[in-house]
């Protein structure tokens, strides 16, 4: 394994010492080092990653190197193709991939093709990639390759890493963010509690939809009326969005995660400018990417209820107390969608008639021993889908 304070140590000797990406669990222990050494930025998306370090070099004329695990690629073709590519601008810079579903290592289904198409990706794009070495001998060699190319074409180079390349590293720095009454397996066990036999939910990536589905194995309530959004980060919402306003008789939940909010912050306008009144936008912010080794978030930084409120949410609300998200629960359940009578309930019922955001502030971590779905996704969709066509009413 190799040391990421030397890994980071070789990099910045070479002239490398801004460090932006989105954290990677295989990653992780890099990631909390460079944030510990500083002039390192938590990027929203990769996308972004790939920008800021664009800025970086066009302010600086130095290297940068933009870290993500290797699910985030696509997220990022756009601005290497189009910004940093030769044939473009020509920006340097160095990618680190964590190589998540590498083709004979076992891992979750979401994983396996962008596994097997990792390596392509690369290729395709034109980017030079290397499998970084798990010694620290041929990793500085590696670095230096790298450094070699970028001088002499001046274009971005990849490093992909795999399982236990990086050894354990302990973070020096302190979390300081107020810690919150309910966890998020807690949260969700009161919104599922205070919901009808009818209503649907769409879970997004990592933790959430594992404690989503933990819930409905302890209780032995089925799972055909949750889509676990196990991969796609970000996109939970829109997906909800769209069964939302073909399903109106259907209440819809989208169970968020403040990362996953962030991500792709743009699919809240449009929930704001559509504002279907079935649909529920439940954020759970522990101002943390805490599925991938709790690296923080800018959640508790910024006000994203202001956020929901100014893209035009009909009910906006934010919650610290389970008895507070229970209240907020009943009274949304009301105006969310309610079709008993015929129709929504209008503004005139003191209701919000339209799409309802709910921010939870809720604590880091999970709990030990948390399982992993059983079903296969092909087998949660199918579920759903027959769930949802039967037409089943609020």
């Amino acid at each position: 394994m190799i040391d990421p304070s030397l890994f980071y140590k070789f990099l910045t000797e070479r002239g490398t010492n801004f460090f932006t990406g989105v954290p990677d669990s295989l990653l992780k222990s890099f990631c909390a080092c460079a944030s510990d050494m500083g002039n390192h930025i938590t990027a929203v998306n990769e996308g972004a990653a790939v920008a800021l370090a664009a800025g970086y070099h066009l302010a600086t004329g130095k290297i940068p190197l933009v870290y993500m695990q290797n699910s985030g690629i696509g997220n990022a073709v756009n601005p290497l193709l189009s910004l940093a590519d030769g044939d473009v601008y020509r920006i340097p810079m160095i990618l680190l991939a964590g190589w998540r579903g590498e083709p004979g290592v076992k891992d979750e289904p979401q994983h396996l093709k962008q596994g097997k198409a990792t390596c392509a990706l690369f290729e395709a794009m034109g980017i030079p990639y290397k499998i970084l070495s798990d010694s620290i001998d041929g990793a500085r060699v590696q670095i230096d390759e790298c450094f070699d190319h970028i001088k002499k074409d001046n274009t971005p180079v990849a490093l992909i890493a795999r399982k236990d390349t990086f050894a354990p590293y302990a973070s020096k720095a302190s979390d300081a963010r107020r810690e919150s009454e309910m966890s998020r397996e807690e949260a969700i066990g009161h919104i599922v509690s205070s919901s009808a036999p009818s209503e649907i939910f769409v879970s997004t990536t990592g933790m959430a939809s594992r404690e989503l589905y933990e819930l409905r194995e302890r209780e032995r309530t089925g799972h055909e009326r949750d889509f676990l959004t196990v991969g796609s980060m970000g996109h939970a919402l829109s997906l909800a969005l769209a069964v939302a306003l073909q399903k109106p008789a259907l209440r819809v939940n989208c169970i968020d995660g403040d990362g996953a909010a962030l991500m792709h912050l743009g699919g809240m306008a449009a929930v704001g400018a559509l504002s279907p009144a079935n649909l529920r936008h439940i954020v759970l912010n522990n101002g943390a990417h805490d599925s991938v080794g709790g690296q923080p978030t800018v959640a508790r930084q910024i006000d994203l209820a202001g956020v929901a409120r100014s893209c035009g949410y009909a009910g906006v609300y934010s919650v610290k107390t389970a008895e507070e998200l229970r209240r907020i629960l009943s009274l949304t359940a009301e105006s969310c969608g309610d079709v008993r009578d015929g129709g929504a309930i209008g503004a005139d019922a003191g209701k919000a008639a339209g799409a309802v955001f709910i921010e939870v502030f809720v604590r880091k971590g999970n709990r030990s021993g948390l399982g992993r779905p059983k079903s296969t996704p092909i087998e949660n969709k199918e579920a759903f889908m027959r769930f949802i066509a039967d037409g089943r009413k609020v």
